[in-house]
C-alpha cells in the first residue's frame, strides 16, 4: 500500500493519483520515491498500456517541490532522495514508450508543471493554472521544465513564462499548445479516460513505436536522418503478431484483437 499516492488499474489503463491534498499535492522525497515505484511497475507490466496521472482534491494537480519540508530540514543524511526517474517518477524517465496522460485538476506549479510536461498529453480543468515559479524563490526548473517547455511551445513563449514565473491559465496553455483539451472540472477524469480509451483501441506496439520514434527523432537535426534512424520499438513492431493482425482484421471487416506481441 502506498502512503502518498494511489494507483488504480482498470483494464489496460492505470490511474495514478498524487494523494497529499493537505499540502496541495506537493512532493517530498518519499512521495517521489513511491511514484517512481508505481511507474516502474507500470512500465514493466505488459497488461497496462496507458497511464493517467492526476492530483487528489480539487485544488491542485501538484504544487511541486514541498518547500516547507525542504526548509524544515526534514531529510537526514542517508534518507531517501530523488528516485532515478526524477520528480513524480516521470521527469527523468526517458525509457518509457507507453503513453502517459496528465489530468490537471488545479494548480500545476514548478515540479508539478514539470510532471505534466513530461507526460504525452495534458487534459486540463478550466481551473488549472500552470507556472514555473522557481526563479521567484531562488531556484530553477531543473527537472526538465527549462528544456521541455521551449521544445513544446517555442523559445519566446517559453522564455516569457520561465523568466517571469508568471501563471498561465488552462485556456492560454491550450492556445500555446502544451494543453490538448480544456474541460469543466467535473468532466476532467472522463475526458482523460476518453483519450486513454482511444489510445487503447490502437495496437500497443504501434503506439510505442510512434512515441519512441517521435521523441528520439527530435534529437536529429536532419529530417532524413530522423526518418531513417533505427528505432528499436519499430523493429519490434515489424516482427509482431499485431503487425499481421491489423491488416487481417481490416480485410475481414472486424475489430482487431491486439495481443501486444
Amino acid at each position: 500500500m502506498s502512503e502518498y499516492c494511489e494507483a488504480e488499474r482498470d483494464g489496460r489503463i492505470l490511474t495514478v493519483t498524487i494523494n497529499r491534498p493537505d499540502v496541495m499535492n506537493s512532493l517530498h522525497p518519499m512521495a517521489n520515491s513511491e511514484l517512481g515505484e508505481v511507474f516502474d511497475d507500470f512500465v514493466a507490466d505488459e497488461d497496462l498500456w496507458v497511464a493517467i496521472i492526476t492530483g487528489a482534491g480539487d485544488r491542485a494537480f501538484s504544487a511541486g517541490n514541498d518547500l516547507k519540508f525542504q526548509a524544515s530540514g526534514g531529510m537526514k543524511e542517508g534518507e531517501i532522495t530523488m528516485p532515478k526517474h526524477g520528480f513524480g517518477g516521470l521527469t527523468s524517465r526517458y525509457d518509457n514508450d507507453k503513453p502517459v496522460i496528465a489530468a490537471v485538476n488545479g494548480v500545476a506549479m514548478g515540479g508539478g508543471f514539470e510532471i505534466a510536461l513530461a507526460c504525452d498529453l495534458i487534459v486540463a480543468s478550466e481551473k488549472a493554472v500552470f507556472a514555473l515559479p522557481e526563479p521567484l524563490v531562488g531556484m530553477a526548473a531543473l527537472a526538465g521544465g527549462i528544456h521541455r517547455l521551449p521544445r513544446q511551445i517555442g523559445l519566446k513563449h517559453a522564455m516569457g513564462i520561465m523568466l517571469t514565473g508568471r501563471r498561465v491559465s488552462a485556456q492560454e496553455g491550450r492556445e500555446l499548445g502544451f494543453v490538448n483539451e480544456v474541460v469543466a472540472p467535473e468532466d476532467l477524469m472522463s475526458a482523460a479516460r476518453r483519450w486513454a480509451e482511444q489510445i487503447v483501441e490502437c495496437a500497443p506496439l504501434s503506439v510505442r513505436a510512434t512515441k519512441q520514434s517521435a521523441m528520439q527523432g527530435l534529437d536529429k537535426s536532419d529530417l532524413q536522418e530522423a526518418v531513417e534512424w533505427h528505432y528499436p520499438a519499430v523493429g519490434t513492431l515489424l516482427k509482431s503478431k499485431d503487425f499481421v493482425e491489423g491488416p487481417l482484421a481490416f480485410a475481414q471487416k472486424r475489430a482487431p484483437n491486439w495481443s501486444g506481441e
